[in-house]
């Protein structure tokens, strides 16, 4: 990724880069620990994206990526979250 684009993002899961609004954004807020969804706003935390498409969520989910990119467990309602959030 060069530096000169600054909106490109990488997957989690499929490693692609993408223009950062193609992706959906999970964020770990770094006071509170609650996890937040494509967001406008900036939070400060950790954050993965993921692509919006249902295969590179579901398979995600099943490994864990997730998980391991932010270094939090995901409980059952933020994955319906994302799941909502790719219907929309």
């Amino acid at each position: 990724m060069s530096r000169k684009n600054k909106f490109l993002r990488q997957c989690c899961f499929c490693r692609h880069y993408k223009n950062k609004n193609d992706l959906i954004r999970i964020t770990k807020d770094y006071k509170t620990g609650e996890l937040k969804l494509n967001n406008n706003q900036i939070i400060m935390g950790r954050s993965a994206y993921i692509c919006k498409n249902e295969d590179c969520i579901s398979n995600a989910l099943k490994k864990r990526k997730i998980e391991i990119s932010l270094k939090i467990k995901l409980t059952d309602s933020i994955k319906e979250k994302l799941y909502t959030v790719l219907k929309s």
